[in-house]
C-alpha cells in the first residue's frame, strides 16, 4: 500500500500554498482538500484541534500544523529537491529568516490591515523589516539557485503584498527602493511550480476586496 499524504489548504492563505508548492517542487503525490474557512471541515478541525487553521497536513493518518513545522517535516521525509540547506550553521540561517518574515513582516503587515488607526506606522514598519531582508537576499533565490524554505516562506511577500497595495491604495514594494526583492518576486511569481500553485493578485483582490478598504 503507497503512503497517504493529505493537505487541507485554502486557496487564499499564503500558509497553506507554502506546503502545496514544496509538495510538487519534490514531487510528492498527495491529495488537497480545499476548505471554506467560514465553515471549516470536520476534517480539518481533527487534523487541527489546536488552531483550528489551515493548513493541516496529514502523512500516513499522522497529522502535523504550523507550515514552516511541515515544511521542514516534508524535506526531511523526501530528499528530492532539498528546501534547506545542509550546512547545520546555514540551515539555522534558513529557519532564521523564515521566521523573520512570519514575525515581522507577515504580522506587521497584517496589523496595517486590520488595525485602521496603526496603518501608517505598521506600513513604515514593513518598509524597514524589508530592508533588512532586500540586504539579505545575495542570490537568483534566498535558497541559492534553487527554490528554498525562505522562499517559500516569502510568497507572502510576492504575493499578498502587491495584492495588499492595490487593494489600500499604498505603495510597499517598489523597485526603486527594493530592486532585488522585486527581482526575486518576479522570479518566483514565474517559477513554473509557485504560478501553478500560487493565485494571481487578480483573485486575490477579488477574495479579499471585501474585507479591506484602502487608507483614508
Amino acid at each position: 500500500m503507497g503512503e497517504e499524504v493529505k493537505l487541507y489548504g485554502a486557496r487564499g492563505s499564503p500558509f497553506s500554498n507554502r506546503v502545496n508548492i514544496a509538495l510538487k517542487l519534490k514531487g510528492v503525490e498527495y491529495k488537497y482538500y480545499e476548505e471554506d474557512l467560514k465553515n471549516k471541515s470536520t476534517s480539518l478541525l481533527k487534523y487541527n484541534p489546536i488552531h483550528k487553521k489551515v493548513p493541516a497536513f496529514v502523512h500516513n493518518g499522522k497529522p502535523l500544523a504550523e507550515s514552516l513545522v511541515i515544511l521542514e517535516y516534508i524535506d526531511e521525509t523526501w530528499k528530492t529537491h532539498p528546501i534547506l540547506p545542509q550546512h547545520p550553521y546555514e540551515r539555522a540561517q534558513a529557519r532564521f529568516w523564515s521566521r523573520f518574515i512570519d514575525d515581522k513582516i507577515v504580522t506587521t503587515t497584517i496589523k496595517a490591515v486590520k488595525v485602521k488607526e496603526e496603518q501608517k506606522n505598521a506600513l513604515e514598519e514593513v518598509s524597514e523589516y524589508l530592508e533588512i531582508l532586500e540586504k539579505e537576499l545575495k542570490e537568483k533565490y534566498f535558497g541559492g539557485e534553487s527554490i528554498g524554505m525562505v522562499d517559500l516562506a516569502g510568497n507572502f511577500i510576492a504575493q499578498w503584498i502587491p495584492t495588499i497595495e492595490e487593494l489600500m491604495g499604498v505603495e510597499i514594494l517598489t523597485e526603486a527602493k527594493f530592486p532585488k526583492l522585486c527581482k526575486w518576486s518576479h522570479d518566483f511569481g514565474t517559477h513554473p511550480v509557485v504560478k501553478e500553485v500560487l493565485p494571481s493578485k487578480e483573485e486575490l483582490v477579488a477574495i479579499f476586496k471585501p474585507r479591506w478598504s484602502p487608507i483614508n
